[in-house]
Parts: C-alpha cells; structure tokens; sequence
C-alpha cells in the first residue's frame, strides 16, 4: 500500500486580513469574545497532519476570500459534490460530465494540495437512470465495474484516495437497504472497493460512515466489517470517520472514536468535520459564549486525538465545508465550522492550534 506523505510547508502563510473579535448584533450572530492573535500560522503549516475541507465548485470559481483561505490554510481538498454519481454521470450510463471534477483536480495541483476523492458508491445522489435501471445482478456488477474503473483510471495518480464505499451500514450495524443491497447483495461493497484498487492500484482506499462518537455499536459493527473484509483479502485500506458532532457529545466519545478505529491497524481519516451549536435546531438560537467554548474543547480534542496516531495511520482531518456560510446545517441557526460568516478564523480555529501547539 502507498500512502501518500504528509505535505511539508516550504512558506509560512498568514492571513492578509484582520482578526477581529465576535460582537453581538454582528453578521456572525455571535457573542463578543477575545480576538484571535492574527499571527496564528496556517493550519497546514501547524498540523502534524494534512489538514483540508470539502470545496464547493462554485464558490471555488466566483469567491475570492473562500480561495485565499482555502491556498491559505490547507493542502488536502475534498469535492463537496463534483465527484458524486449524480454529477459525474448524471443522464445515462456510459455519459461522463468531467467538467466540474477536471477542474477540481486541476485546482488541487495547481496549487499543491492533496485530493481526496468522494465518493464511488453511495444509496444518495444517484442519477435517476440508475434507480430506474432494469438489468440482472450481473449487469449491476457490470455497471458498478464500469462506473469505477472509469472514474478511477481517469484521474488515477492525480487523486492520492477514494471514499470507495459510503454509508453501507445503519446505527445498529446491520446493511442499509440501498439500491446496490438489492440488486447485487452484500457483496458489492467488496467488489467495490476490488474494481477500484484494479483500476489504481496506488489510491489508498476508504470505507467512510458516521456516527462512531455517538453510538459504540455502530463504531464497533463499522470496525468489525471492515477488519472481516481486509482478513478475506479485500483492498480496504483505512476507514472514515464522517464525525458530523455536535457540543453535545462528549469529547471522550470523540477520541474514543478515533482511537478504536486506530486499532483495528488501519488509516484513519476524520473526513467531514463539523461540530453543530444547535443540536437541537432551534429556530430562536442564539450563539453565546459557553457553547463557543465548548465546540473550541470538542475541535481540540478531535485534532489532539488525530496527532496520537502514528504518521503512518493518519490520513488527516477534513472539515465539510470552510466557513459558516459553506454549512451543510440549514434551516436554523447555527455555525460549526472553523471560520466565521466572514471567513475569519473562530474560536474553534484557535482549538485546533492550541493542540499542534502542545506537540511542542
């Protein structure tokens, strides 16, 4: 297995623009709070670690703060949607739309950061021709080869991994019931992630889910499938942890997440970072300071936990999306991402750092 190495900095990035403090009434929805010492080097300068997020194609072409910060702070990207069924081959089997994925990786190169790809196989954001297909289990494992072989070995030694496999199992450990379970059975997860490793055979390969901080069962029906399935020789190399938290979770449930999936000897990737405020989605919520503190603690905790890991095992942390305006959490307040409505890095951006500091 080739793992890609961890990015070394040649330059010290700081930000161009001032750090101010939150202040009630503001845009940020925010408490007054102490400001961030505007001298904090990069995160991908300070991890241990490559340290990225999931890009939105369209900001990434018309926001010019979002790509300061983006070539600023990180040097592993992940696409938010380019790279998913829906949008690669949205209209028929065998019809490719590269365009948005093209220039995603092409971005990444340009300005030497890692690619991470998401994902191959998921019951979500599948283009209807798929949901409507007829064919026998043999034609679905046909079309599920065709699918990944061709995406693989399109960008193969361009994309370093694959979440090969998303979601395949609920929160009591037991088979989602998707599209793919009915029409191959349990075993496409395995013939999944053996086409991708065909297709470049250097991609380090990824079984991402989530909810391992939050229930002990599906952590350990998560870590058990996936060490059944390497034992039988399948070419999974590491597993995801999506961690989609919030305040309320404790932060030993966080790093015990982590570290049980570190045992199974696999890589370990936190993958789709956030730490909800409003975890109960309270139209009337309004940010203060004791929850900020606490998603400060839980964002630190989680970044100290990943810098326990051998080198060797850790594939870094992602966070789903870059600021808060980039949120996946709509339809009520809330803010659980590392850079404010702004762009400015939060309290939680501090967190992060406060935990590579302690390394020294």
């Amino acid at each position: 297995m080739k793992l890609f190495p961890i990015y070394s900095s040649i330059f010290i990035f700081f930000f161009s623009f001032s750090i101010i403090a939150f202040s009630c009434g503001d845009d940020n929805g925010g408490p007054n709070l102490p400001p961030i010492n505007d001298s904090i080097v990069s995160l991908k300068d300070a991890s241990p670690y490559p340290f990225g997020a999931a890009l939105s194609i369209s900001k990434m072409k018309n926001t010019e703060i979002y790509n300061q910060v983006v070539k600023a702070e990180l040097n592993s990207i992940t696409a938010e949607n380019a790279m998913k069924m829906s949008n690669l081959a949205p209209s028929a089997i065998n019809k490719y739309s590269w365009t948005d994925a093209d220039f995603f990786v092409d971005y990444a190169e340009a300005n030497h950061m890692r690619v991470h790809g998401h994902c191959l196989v998921w019951h979500n954001s599948l283009p209807s021709w798929v949901n409507s297909y007829n064919g026998t289990k043999a034609e679905w494992i046909e079309l599920l080869r065709n699918y990944i072989t061709t995406v693989v070995t399109r960008y193969k030694g361009r994309i370093a991994s694959w979440d090969v496999v998303n979601e395949a199992l609920i929160d009591n450990g037991t088979p989602r019931q998707t599209i793919w379970l009915t029409k191959i059975g349990w075993e496409y997860v395995e013939l999944a992630f053996r086409f991708a490793h065909e297709a470049d055979p250097d991609a380090v390969l990824f079984y991402n889910d989530y909810g391992q901080e939050y229930s002990k069962v599906k952590l350990a029906a998560i870590n058990d499938t996936v060490k059944n399935l390497v034992k039988r020789g399948v070419p999974i190399h590491g597993i995801g942890l999506q961690m989609h938290t919030n305040i309320n979770q404790s932060a030993q449930n966080m790093v015990d997440a982590i570290t049980q999936t570190a045992e199974t000897g696999l890589v370990v990737h936190v993958s789709e970072l956030d730490v909800a405020l409003n975890r109960d989605k309270k139209p009337e919520y309004v940010i203060n300071p004791t929850d900020v503190a606490t998603q400060k603690s839980r964002y630190r905790s989680i970044a100290a936990a990943m810098c326990q890991l051998p080198e060797s095992q850790s594939w870094g942390i992602t966070t789903w999306g870059v600021g808060d305006p980039d949120s996946w959490l709509k339809g009520s307040p809330d803010f659980p991402l590392l850079f404010d409505m702004n762009y400015k890095p939060k309290s939680c951006y501090q967190g992060v750092h406060e935990a590579f500091a302690a390394l020294k």
